[in-house]
């Protein structure tokens, strides 16, 4: 009897053995209680890759695949189809000739997205012409839709038309940001933050010009102008954000600090808020605080090699404190996290006291600080201690009594993790020193002194592979040649480097044309020894500190800098801006 052939995508799946009979009522299960599709939930539980499904339906189908790498995208061409259709049927236009509209779809099994597609392309007197594409690109298409501006314009319509309405209506003594704080500014408000985060933004900012209301997003660390506003704008967006955040509206003289909590994409979202009166008005700045950290990992964050295996001898010991040391926005937090993440298992207590909470990790006492009640890290502290704790996370060691109470908990069987402001891991030391802890306590209480910086990534998809020229090969040797024997013999190369650099001119759509794509973090690392206990209880000595540190094979924050330029995950023109050889040699 000849072998049935497959008709369906299901039963294509099965005979490819990607997934089993009994496989499927499960991933149904899970289909109907995500409302998802089986292509979305089969990607999210690694059973097949977007492309591998995408090539499985387009020979299913017998229909090409659209790959949005191969095409500059006309968002005229996105008119032609409204944003409910696509989003209701997961279609979406992509190119279009004179009697021709090209189509990408997610399931062409969706009769009733076939159906919907031939009656536009009929009313439009055009031909239909299908293709299938990843989830990816649709959900780039989709995002594309409408820019920022283009979004805003409309509310800013809506917002003048019902403010022309409304002139007369309004009751005795109402003011334009109670009319205003309705729908089309919150529209506008909800619009902006939408953007931001799926701009991969890190904070937006609202700045009040004579003229005009500028807003700006931080991106991978960097800043850019992202929509200018009507300068009489700028007082009902301020009130609308002051209201999310439960801030006083009527109060603009003073410096005001909130916080506000929304849902996107599936996902609880925390921002930050703080106001700041200037000449002009109200600046606000909104930090995004994405409170997932299942994907925090420490060697994703940059920790790797000796630094890792260090601070992993420091967060295994039974007491003592590890330390991370940075300028703000340098991401010690997010390492704090991953480390929490690490040390998270069902037999260990750990508590934390934060200001504010910015990663929420399942299993932890998360407790979060209010200094304007008295609930300061000093007093959180204290109570900790009596909630039976194994490890103690304190956002900042901001003061004496902290620093105090922070080393005699690592003193008394806990292993304490938290942040300080100093310049390098060394300077961790004679910090603690200056903030009155006794130096007979140091060598006892501190395992790790680690410090960071951040640096952009290069974006994967279009970063430029180049030959190291001679003043980059200079620079290259000059760092290895400090380091530690073992770099030498691996990296030391008489027939020049290879690297990386940003491709400036033509960018891809993976990293919305900004050559970068996130983060990651230059350590530098430093462990209690017996060496460096003499030199904390005899004279301290920066020198002496420094050729210890060199014994114990630590490398700069530099020299890790130029480790993560060789294997081609930074640019050297990043490397020098951020942390120059002098400044952490």
């Amino acid at each position: 009897m000849p072998q049935q052939i497959p008709t369906t995508l299901v039963q294509e799946l099965i005979k490819s053995n990607y997934i089993t009979e009994e496989q499927l009522a499960s991933l149904q299960e899970t289909v109907k209680a995500e409302n998802k599709d089986l292509g979305q939930v089969l990607i999210e539980q690694g059973i097949i890759s977007d492309e591998d499904l995408t090539e499985l339906k387009s020979k299913l189908y017998r229909l090409p695949v659209f790959h949005l790498a191969d095409i500059d995208l006309d968002r005229e061409v996105l008119r032609e189809i409204s944003q409910d259709v696509m989003n209701f049927y997961k279609v979406t236009p992509f190119a279009k000739t004179e009697d021709t509209l090209k189509v990408g779809m997610i399931n062409p099994e969706d009769v009733e997205a076939l159906e919907a597609l031939k009656f536009i392309a009929s009313g439009k007197s055009l031909k239909l012409e299908k293709y299938v594409l990843t989830y990816k690109d649709y959900d780039s298409i989709t995002k594309n839709y409408s820019t920022l501006s283009g979004e805003v314009g409309k509310a800013l319509k809506s917002l003048g038309e019902e403010i022309g309405k409304r002139e007369v209506k309004a009751a005795p003594g109402q003011s334009l940001e109670e009319i205003t704080a309705e729908a089309p500014v919150t529209r506008i408000v909800a619009v902006i933050i939408r953007h931001a985060v799926d701009s991969r933004a890190s904070d937006i900012h609202i700045e009040p010009f004579e003229d005009r209301v500028r807003t700006r997003f931080r991106i991978d660390g960097v800043l850019t102008t992202a929509l200018t506003l009507p300068k009489d704008l700028h007082s009902a967006v301020v009130t609308r954000i002051k209201i999310l955040s439960d801030l006083k509206i009527d109060e603009t003289r003073l410096a005001q600090d909130g916080r506000f909590s929304t849902r996107l994409n599936d996902r609880k979202i925390d921002f930050r808020v703080s106001t700041f009166p200037t000449k002009n008005g109200e600046k606000v700045v909104m930090r995004i605080l994405d409170p997932l950290s299942g994907n925090i990992d420490l060697p994703q964050l940059g920790l790797d090699g000796r630094n890792l295996e260090v601070v992993e001898r420091g967060m295994a010991k039974p007491f003592g404190s590890i330390l991370m040391t940075g300028p703000t926005g340098s991401g010690k937090s997010t390492t704090l996290a991953g480390m929490l993440k690490r040390m998270n298992t069902e037999d260990i207590n750990i508590v934390t006291l934060e200001d504010p909470i910015e990663y929420f990790v399942d299993g932890v006492n998360q407790s979060q600080i209010h200094e304007e009640i008295g609930y300061t890290f000093a007093d959180g502290l204290r109570h900790i201690l009596r909630q039976d704790p194994d490890v103690i996370m304190v956002g900042e060691i901001r003061d004496k009594e902290t620093a105090g109470l922070a080393t005699q908990a690592a003193l008394t069987g806990h292993v304490v993790i938290s942040t300080l402001h100093t310049n390098d891991a060394i300077g961790v030391v004679p910090r603690l020193v200056d903030m009155d802890v006794e130096r007979y306590l140091i060598p006892s209480t501190l395992n790790v002194a680690a410090a960071q910086r951040l640096l952009r990534r290069l974006c994967e998809t279009c970063k430029v592979e180049t030959k190291a020229n001679t003043a980059e090969v200079k620079i290259i040797e000059t760092a290895l040649l400090d380091m530690p024997a073992t770099y030498q013999k691996e990296l030391l190369s008489k027939n020049g480097y290879t690297i990386y650099k940003p491709n400036l001119e033509n960018p891809c759509k993976e990293c919305g044309g900004k050559a970068f794509k996130g983060r990651i973090g230059i350590f530098e690392t430093m462990e209690m020894t017996p060496e460096f206990e003499k030199i904390i209880l005899g004279t301290i000595s920066e020198t002496a500190m420094r050729a210890e540190a060199r014994r114990q094979g630590m490398i700069t924050m530099y020299q890790d800098g130029i480790l993560k330029v060789l294997r081609g995950g930074v640019s050297l023109e990043e490397l020098l801006e951020v942390a120059q050889a002098g400044d952490s040699a």
